[in-house]
């Protein structure tokens, strides 16, 4: 089994990289949010990874951190989700965000992600429920309330580079401080950036 991948990245797109090991090139399929963290081709990468072998394939699944590579394993324990639909959940939410609508029973949330309907989406809550941990792999850590606002603008936030504990952290201070009717996305976003920069 191999657990890790640490070399040169040689090639990459959205779905997909090949990570050069002293002279072997290892594909590795992977989420759009480890597509993100990946550096310039040419140089140093680290991914956590996970060999997955059937019959007819051997696939390995690539990720930037254990949280994602733990979500992934988790996911494709439940029937009918294979690597292809755990590795969208990955490309669409953020764990922290998909651990809490497990957690909070948001159907339609979940629903969302490309590959997963309402059934699917109720069979994932009833067998992760419980199994997965709210902050992303940190026991006890911070976690964003599931609204389409704080969502939108957290995702934002972690595009423009701030990291996902600090924007976890402000975001969830800024819905206790803002009235319900004031929570939307852009003020969020806005309000936050002051925060974080300073």
């Amino acid at each position: 089994m191999i657990s890790f991948l640490s070399g040169t990245l040689a090639e990459s797109s959205a779905s997909c990289c090949v990570i050069d090991v002293s002279g072997v090139g290892y594909e590795a399929q992977i989420p759009l949010s480890t597509f993100e963290k990946l550096p310039q081709p040419g140089e140093k990468v680290r991914l956590h990874t996970y060999m997955q072998v059937r019959e007819d394939a051997i696939t390995l699944f690539g990720f930037s951190t254990s949280e994602e590579k733990q979500l992934f394993l988790k996911l494709i324990e439940v029937s009918g989700v294979g690597g292809k639909l755990a590795l969208n959940v990955l490309s669409t939410m953020p764990v922290s965000t998909f651990s809490a609508a497990i957690a909070s029973g948001d159907v339609k949330a979940i629903s969302r992600i490309s590959g997963i309907g309402k059934r699917t989406a109720e069979r994932l809550i009833v067998d992760l429920k419980g199994k997965i941990d709210l902050a992303g792999g940190a026991a006890g850590g911070a976690v964003l309330p599931v609204s389409d606002a704080a969502n939108d603008a957290a995702l934002a936030l972690e595009q423009l580079g701030f990291k996902r504990d600090a924007v976890t952290k402000v975001l969830n201070q800024l819905l206790a401080e803002t009235p319900p009717e004031e929570q939307t996305s852009e003020k969020l976003l806005r309000a936050a950036i002051m925060k974080l920069k300073f």
